[in-house]
């Protein structure tokens, strides 16, 4: 499905901003702790736009599976591999995330 495609590209852009601003803040924090503050806000707001497009991914396969029983596997094999890479990438964006928390108290 085109739309799926779309927004899990729309996720990954989002994902690598958030790691993005993350890197950037991590390379600041101790010249620029207000900058570095801001990029952490960046950051967060990118990893929460990607959890909206994809609560949105959820959502269509679930009306997917609704209208039509389950996806062709060729569809949900890709999903799957991608939703794992995304999962990847969140987990070391969050760990950045943690540390720069952590360091700007």
């Amino acid at each position: 499905m085109q739309l799926i495609k779309d927004l899990s590209e729309y996720i990954e852009e989002e994902l690598c901003d958030a790691e993005k601003y993350a890197d950037k803040a991590m390379k600041v924090k101790e010249t620029y702790p207000n900058l570095a503050a801001n990029f952490l806000k960046l950051s967060i707001e990118e990893m929460g736009h990607a959890a909206l497009l994809h609560s949105d991914v959820v959502a269509l396969i679930g009306d997917y599976r609704k209208e039509h029983g389950d996806p062709p596997e060729r569809m949900l094999g890709r999903y799957d591999c991608i939703h794992e890479k995304f999962i990847e990438k969140s987990n070391h964006i969050k760990a950045l995330q943690a540390v720069l928390k952590g360091d700007m108290k």
